[in-house]
């Protein structure tokens, strides 16, 4: 259903060096990027689906209250990371790893980049 998904920054490269190593942990790089905006993706997607943009109306960047971002992860161990290097990176916890009652197999971390965006990682595979 999605194309993709934008989160805003008031300062890009601040907000790459924290992408960077956050989302490869969840297989996802830095593919293409400007001076206004860095776009995540796998290697070999057909399109860039997450990005991180300065706003394009110049305006300075907010988080949305009731937003939040999931990204797929593969293993549950790949969201233990995902949430331990985004603390390591500045980012503040949302909600540690574990379980959650939305089904079974539900395990996800969330946190706020240091933008205050809501970004969580979520693995629905047993293990």
């Amino acid at each position: 259903m999605l194309l993709y998904v934008t989160v805003g920054t008031n300062d890009l490269e601040r907000a790459g060096a924290f992408y960077d190593p956050v989302v490869a942990t969840l297989g996802f790089r830095r593919q293409r990027w400007d001076e206004t905006e860095i776009g995540y993706g796998a290697d070999g997607d057909v399109r860039v689906r997450f990005w991180v943009v300065t706003p394009f109306n110049r305006e300075p960047a907010t988080c949305g209250n009731g937003v939040s971002i999931a990204l797929v992860a593969e293993t549950r161990s790949a969201v233990d990371a995902f949430h331990a290097v985004a603390l390591a990176s500045g980012g503040t916890d949302e909600g540690a790893p574990g379980l959650r009652p939305f089904h079974a197999h539900f395990y996800g971390a969330w946190v706020r980049d240091l933008d205050g965006n809501k970004i969580a990682a979520v693995c629905e595979r047993p293990e």
